[in-house]
């Protein structure tokens, strides 16, 4: 089978380190080639070396080879390549009307629509009439992907790249982005996959490489690595990928209310997003809130922590009226609910270091003198597995990883109530998952009586949680105990997530 594209000892250095050290590779026309491993491992640099595209300031050698036709992309965040001031017709009508110049001035508008809507069609978006008259942000986060890939196949791209295409879906996504990539490779195109969701690896990929700190340290084809993996890291990866079932929190008695929502409706400019939410978090207990993407998720939590300005209905905290606005809560209310963000990057100041924005929580939050909550957010951090080492350098220097632990100390410095734990793991390689997840179940451990509410995709994350609210379309449709509601489904939304998230884990031979 011939080659589309080669990599020949890729080198990138970025101010004398090596972020991607002789990697090779060979993609081939119809196949899907997964780049895997953590966070930093040069999955990213490497794919976007096919574009051509690398860091600002970086040194490349090697070679980099991509036969006749474009390269496509489709990042992790379609919108970011998709023009927001332009209706999606507009977008691909020019790129399709580059592919029609040959022929005749009045065929050329019906020829370029035609294709279009065939490019649509390929990229599993039947409905592509009615989609051309919309801008991008009228689009769900699923339609703008297929959109990109439809730019792809509307340029005539032979390769196209798929930085983290399912990182943050949920088990029902994940199914149909898996289907779209196989649809791509079966027209004949290559795939190059990036991504850290060794389950999806599984049903898509025919060969892998598994990368660590910007090296490849083992590759061949995806059914020797998966069944006979011979690198330590490989190993280390595949066994954190599925570490086997943690048990779900023990029997306790119910402990007193501390945060109430009644009939809380949100809304995002013109579109409710939230319905007439009622849910109740009581001391010491571990609630799970699962969903498809766009489902409610995030826009509850960031009710219950004040982050939502457009939102009605009733809050409470204690039995008392809680402000729905961050800006008029109280340092105590403040303190008392605690937001812990899916990007923890971005939540940090990339200026200041570490250890003085935790610090700061116990300054502006309880009133502790600078010297001692420095002292006090030390031993937090440490509590956390970050050294005072870490903790002294700014955000850029730390790993997804080391800054989510960060996170996590900083709103454990404010002595919360309740712990609101958005999507935390969904960024990370299984490895670094697994060492979160645990240490946020020895956090919930040493702070009984701090409720922890877990904004998750992934129905695996959610088991161990005492009790599950599932969200469909902004309302919340079925809550309980997560070992019924996870076992036996009593709503048809829920019942299908926990049929697709089987789905995707039952891999034969595995």
């Amino acid at each position: 089978m011939s080659e589309v594209a080669r990599v020949t000892d890729l080198r990138v250095e970025i101010g004398g380190r090596a972020i991607v050290d002789g990697v090779s590779l060979t993609v081939r026309p119809g196949t899907v080639t997964a780049l895997v491993g953590a966070s930093g491992s040069g999955k990213t640099t490497t794919g976007l070396a096919l574009l051509g595209e690398y860091p600002p300031g970086a040194r490349v050698s090697g070679r980099v080879r991509v036969a006749d036709g474009a390269v496509g992309y489709v990042p992790q965040h379609p919108a970011a390549v998709l023009n927001p001031t332009r209706r999606v017709g507009a977008l691909l009508h020019d790129i399709a009307r580059t592919r029609t110049r040959g022929l005749p001035r009045g065929r050329r508008r019906t020829a370029a629509r035609d294709s279009v809507l065939r490019a649509l069609r390929a990229a599993q978006l039947p409905d592509g009439e009615e989609l051309l008259r919309r801008h991008p942000h009228q689009l769900s986060g699923g339609q703008q992907q297929r959109v990109v890939i439809a730019q792809a196949l509307l340029l005539g791209a032979r390769v196209v790249v798929a930085d983290e295409p399912t990182t943050g879906q949920d088990a029902l996504t994940k199914q149909r982005i898996v289907g779209e990539l196989a649809a791509v490779a079966a027209r004949g195109i290559a795939v190059v996959l990036l991504s850290h969701d060794l389950d999806v690896v599984r049903q898509l990929a025919d060969d892998v490489l598994v990368m660590r700190d910007g090296k490849v340290v083992e590759s061949g084809p995806a059914e020797r690595i998966r069944l006979a993996p011979r690198h330590p890291w490989t190993r280390e990866l595949l066994a954190a990928e599925r570490p086997g079932p943690r048990p779900p929190d023990p029997p306790r008695a119910p402990g007193p209310a501390v945060l109430r929502l009644r009939g809380v409706t949100a809304r995002h400019g013109r579109a409710t997003v939230l319905r007439d939410a009622t849910l109740t978090v009581r001391a010491g207990e571990f609630l799970a809130v699962v969903g498809r993407s766009g489902s409610g998720k995030t826009t509850l939590a960031r009710c219950m922590a004040g982050l939502h300005r457009d939102q009605k209905g009733e809050l409470t905290l204690d039995g008392r009226p809680l402000p729905p606005a961050l800006r008029r809560r109280s340092r105590e209310q403040l303190a008392a609910v605690q937001y812990v963000f899916q990007d923890a990057r971005a939540a940090f100041d990339e200026y200041r270091p570490v250890l003085d924005q935790v610090a700061r929580t116990a300054v502006r939050l309880r009133g502790r003198p600078r010297a001692e909550a420095t002292a006090e957010a030390l031993r937090t951090l440490d509590g956390v597995g970050l050294g005072a080492g870490p903790a002294r350098r700014r955000p850029g220097e730390l790993s997804g990883g080391e800054l989510q632990r960060a996170a996590l100390a900083r709103a454990l410095l404010a002595g919360p109530r309740v712990l609101i734990c958005d999507e935390i793991t969904s960024g990370l390689d299984a490895v670094t998952r697994r060492e979160v997840l645990a240490l946020l179940d020895r956090l919930r451990r040493e702070h009984r009586e701090m409720a922890v509410v877990l904004i998750t995709h992934d129905l695996d994350t959610a088991a161990p949680a005492g009790r599950v609210a599932v969200l469909d379309g902004g309302e919340i449709v079925e809550q309980g105990p997560a070992a019924r509601v996870l076992a036996r489904p009593a709503h048809p939304f829920t019942a299908r997530l926990v049929a697709a998230a089987s789905a995707g884990r039952a891999v034969p031979g595995a």
